[in-house]
């Protein structure tokens, strides 16, 4: 065969398949299409945006604005590839100042789903409409419309199954349209939103400032615990808002970064701000925030992620430098911490211990340190049964150096006899007991975390909780993302005793909670355990409701710091070793240690 007769292997692909595999790229999930269909909006000079979706977007996403409109020919060259009104030379590219620009969105999104666009310019006599399915054109005709624009996406994903199989639950696809929503909100106060989850409203932001939006988006609980931040250099210029850390939470989600108006992931500066709230915390808790940063749009790329999530700056040690200090001078400033001159001892201070007394969290200019957990959880073993507890064999003889049968109390007199005056706290966390060859060390926080997941487990499984019913029913309002979670964990919550009815405007009735819940903090208990659960959600080998009975019991557990009497030490002892895996809890921590007599005598030779 002669060259000029072989056979040639590449082809250039048909334009269905290559919007398709384009697709891929800018359409993840139904999330993607909201916030392609918002940048859209924004850039067209709205001020008034409404989402609509059904079953989280995979039946519809329906965008309406009323920004500029389009033409005839605009209504229907917006479908094709690469067509933009944003970009027209090569130089424009280092100049982009819009949200979208590269005209991919919209032929990437009606070449996997079923598309209907109205839209009508301003002084207009009427609109065009145009339907689009798998990216072949339907129909183009005149529409009566109102002035704007109004996009319709049905059936994300009909003609690529295999991808429509990977999205996730309708509560976490709606969690993540809710997020896009509240990026384009915050970036945007100037713009009214509205987000429907079919008949449920989950937004209705009306035009405000800033500090206004947040506290509608998140909680009026946050506007007076809110720090304004905000400074300038010849570089960038940075504006917004940081939390009080007394605020931060245990799970992310509530981290936003915007540069020039645009949301991006950023993973040294998200480090960085985290870094300098734990040094208030002490934990590895995470903060709200919303900083925007304003550079020259030459001096970072935006076009280096296909959906434009990420950015590189060109000066990115002196991007990260620059937040470190806004971000600890607001926290100073808000605290009234004098300045420290030298890097050195400014890097090996632990405000930690700066704001070891307690303060009075009722005025938002003290200290942020967490109010102490003992202070609100009580501690009751009246309903615990553990007198009639069976204690494992084989654990009984480790801990006691005898045979043990029947139940708990049939060894009662041998372990006071061990004990010698019963058991010991040691720095209100660990409980210290001695047994016939030596001594064994408990965490009381994680042994009582071990007890309460598996009697939550096993209520679970038998359907019979233990619940017990508040004289006056909570009101609980929640973030519209937490009240998303707790829609797909109501099944689990009712079986482990909390009784809970769903209202619209993101609140909730609760009328009941597990018996080993203190009544009256409703929403902080059910909140933390959501972002208990959410925390979990890379941790291997648990399924989703051993997840949310970990979360459970992390909540409900004695807290470590906590002083308890005789009886309730023993009380956890007798129910620790009676449960199936008494020595480490759900997370595989250990609960106990047992030390020789063998070993002190050891260390004192």
């Amino acid at each position: 065969m002669s060259i000029e007769e072989s056979i040639s292997l590449i082809q250039v692909l048909p334009p269905e398949l290559s919007n398709k595999i384009a697709a891929g790229e800018v359409v993840e999930r139904p999330a993607a299409v909201v916030k392609e269909l918002l940048d859209n909006a924004i850039d067209s000079g709205a001020n008034e945006i409404k989402v609509l979706v059904l079953n989280a977007g995979k039946n519809l996403i329906q965008i309406t604005d009323n920004g500029s409109g389009m033409s005839k020919e605009d209504v229907r060259l917006c479908f094709t590839r690469h067509a933009t009104s944003k970009i027209k030379s090569v130089d424009d590219l280092s100049n982009i100042q819009t949200l979208g620009f590269r005209g991919e969105a919209m032929a990437s999104i009606a070449s996997v789903s079923q598309v209907n666009l109205k839209s009508c310019q301003h002084g207009a006599d009427s609109g065009w409409e145009i339907e689009i399915w798998g990216g072949e054109e339907r129909e183009l005709k005149p529409a009566a419309t109102q002035p704007g624009t109004t996009v319709s996406v049905r059936n994300l994903f009909y003609n690529v199954p295999a991808r429509r199989a990977f999205l996730k639950t309708d509560p976490t696809e709606l969690r993540h349209i809710i997020i896009a929503v509240q990026q384009a909100a915050l970036a945007n106060p100037d713009i009214s939103f509205e987000l429907m989850d079919g008949t449920d409203q989950i937004y209705k932001l009306a035009a405000i400032d800033l500090r206004s939006r947040i506290a509608d988006i998140f909680g009026k609980v946050y506007k007076a615990s809110l720090i304004e931040v905000g400074e300038s250099t010849s570089l960038v210029s940075v504006y917004g808002f940081i939390i009080d850390p007394k605020l931060c939470k245990k799970n992310r989600g509530e981290q936003f970064l915007f540069v020039n108006g645009r949301p991006f992931l950023h993973r040294h500066l998200n480090y960085v701000i985290h870094s300098i709230y734990k040094q208030w915390t002490g934990k590895d808790d995470y903060p709200f925030y919303a900083l925007f940063y304003n550079v020259d749009p030459d001096k970072v790329d935006v076009n280096v992620h296909p959906t434009k999530l990420e950015v590189k700056f060109e000066d990115e040690r002196g991007i990260s430098t620059f937040t470190r200090s806004i971000i600890k001078r607001g926290l100073n400033e808000r605290f009234n911490v004098p300045v420290l001159d030298s890097p050195s001892v400014e890097k090996e201070t632990d405000f930690s211990t700066f704001f070891s007394k307690n303060f009075d969290f009722s005025d938002p200019n003290t200290s942020p340190r967490h109010t102490p957990q003992s202070d609100k959880q009580g501690f009751d073993f009246r309903d615990s049964g553990n007198r009639n507890q069976k204690i494992n064999p084989n654990i009984a003889e480790k801990l006691y150096g005898g045979e043990v049968t029947g139940q708990a109390k049939s060894v009662e007199n041998e372990k006071k006899y061990d004990r010698r005056g019963g058991f010991w706290q040691l720095h209100n966390q660990y409980i210290i007991s001695q047994t016939h060859t030596g001594m064994f060390i408990v965490d009381q926080h994680a042994a009582h975390k071990r007890i309460l997941f598996e009697k939550a487990l096993t209520s679970s499984d038998a359907g019979l909780p233990s619940t017990q019913q508040l004289l006056f029913p909570q009101t609980v309002e929640f973030s519209a993302t937490d009240f998303t979670l707790l829609k797909e964990l109501m099944p689990t919550l009712r079986k482990i005793g909390f009784n809970i009815q769903l209202l619209s405007g993101n609140t909730a009735i609760v009328s009941g909670v597990p018996s080993e819940l203190n009544h009256g903090d409703e929403k902080p208990i059910l909140e933390s355990i959501i972002q208990q659960y959410q925390s979990y959600s890379n941790t291997l080998n648990l399924t989703s409701q051993e997840r949310l009975l970990v979360a459970y019991a992390s909540r409900a557990a004695v807290p470590k710091g906590k002083n308890l009497t005789q009886q309730e030490m023993e009380a956890i002892i007798d129910q620790l070793f009676a449960c199936e895996n008494p020595f480490f809890d759900p997370l595989n921590r250990p609960t106990a240690v047992f030390i020789p007599l063998d070993d002190v005598h050891k260390r004192f030779r």
